[in-house]
């Protein structure tokens, strides 16, 4: 194994340049965060005075020295910044969403191929507590073949007055964009490529600018998976409702890492991913009925797999195709929307 130390800029540090990013490749000895791009601020020196400042995305990207980019910038901006790190001989990490459509996502993987570079999404949401949990259950056969499967992550925040990009008509904007690439992977991974997509999105807050509500429902042959979310609903406590042959899984409550790592708590200091018990979920079934422990989510691996997969030739965990067919079903659920109309996948 390599003892080589990846040298990473980030292009933004807002909340995951600074609460996502930033703590796991800190604290990982296989990275050295280098250098992060803020236009005005020096905001990276206050979580690291050792960490460079670069005022603009080419001063960052001619360093030589730089090795690994992650691109934590508002959504319009992934697929021209990324373009622009591929071209310059970077492995690059890309935010979700990982492009605006599935035709920008296949221009970056190819050219990721022809310069023979790592390319990813930062999926972290693969490693959560939660998830980690239904998959298991699901794994373990526990309420048998899955016939339902419906996963919302639901806020609620009224509209305000804010110049946030993020409340916006902007391009690439909006809840879907935000919200969806986790849920939409999470369902991909357990249940691969649907027949149909078919969605409902729609602005549901008063003096919204953007679509704040989307429900999306994949077909199976065998199985209906539903994904929803909504920037409306104030008890938002439901995450999961799964059924299936043998019995049902119901489970409530978000992964703690976000909000504990918001609290600049690094990954070093204390577990971030144990979810206290009123947040575990309950299974219904003939042979058990009662509340099962959930798993310890923890983004780290994501972090470790992208060093092996450059530096080792290690597999992807998150691999471009399994991007792709995640930006295919954006595409088609805003189109199933507009039309009115089921899509074939």
């Amino acid at each position: 194994m390599s003892s080589k130390v990846l040298n990473v800029g980030l292009i933004g540090f807002g909340l995951s340049g600074r609460y996502f990013h930033s703590p796991f490749l800190s604290t990982n000895p296989n990275f050295k965060l280098k250098t992060v791009v803020e236009r005005s601020k020096n905001e990276a020196q206050e979580f690291d005075p050792e960490i460079e400042n670069a005022r603009s995305t080419d001063e960052l990207l001619s360093d030589p020295d730089i090795d690994l980019v992650f691109i934590c910038t508002p959504n319009d901006t992934h697929f021209s910044y990324a373009m622009d790190a591929l071209e310059n001989g970077k492995h690059v990490v890309i935010e979700k969403p990982f492009s605006a459509t599935a035709e920008e996502g296949k221009q970056l993987v190819a050219l990721a191929k022809e310069k023979g570079l790592i390319l990813t999404a930062y999926q972290n949401r693969r490693w959560d507590s939660d998830f980690l949990t239904i998959k298991k259950i699901i794994e373990e056969g526990k309420i048998g073949d899955v016939v339902e499967y419906e996963c919302r992550y639901d806020r609620f925040r009224p509209v305000v007055p804010t110049e946030s990009w993020k409340e916006k008509a902007v391009p690439v904007g909006g809840n879907l964009y935000n919200l969806g690439p986790h849920l939409l992977d999470q369902a991909l991974v357990l249940f691969g490529e649907p027949n149909t997509v078919t969605a409902d999105i729609r602005s549901v807050r008063p003096g919204s600018e953007i679509d704040d509500y989307f429900d999306i429902r994949l077909g199976y042959d065998d199985k209906l998976v539903i994904v929803k979310s909504s920037l409306m609903v104030y008890e938002n406590f439901n995450r999961y409702n799964l059924h299936g042959t043998k019995g049902s899984f119901i489970k409530g409550g978000l992964d703690p890492q976000e909000e504990t790592l918001r609290q600049n708590v690094l990954p070093t200091e204390q577990t971030l991913g144990r979810e206290p018990e009123n947040r575990w979920g309950k299974l219904y079934s003939e042979d058990f009925t009662g509340i099962i422990e959930s798993e310890i989510g923890d983004y780290a691996p994501f972090y470790q797999n992208v060093y092996d997969a450059i530096v080792n030739g290690a597999e992807l965990a998150v691999k471009p195709e399994e991007i792709l067919r995640t930006c295919r079903v954006i595409d088609l659920a805003f189109e199933s929307s507009n039309k009115k109309a089921v899509m074939a996948y």
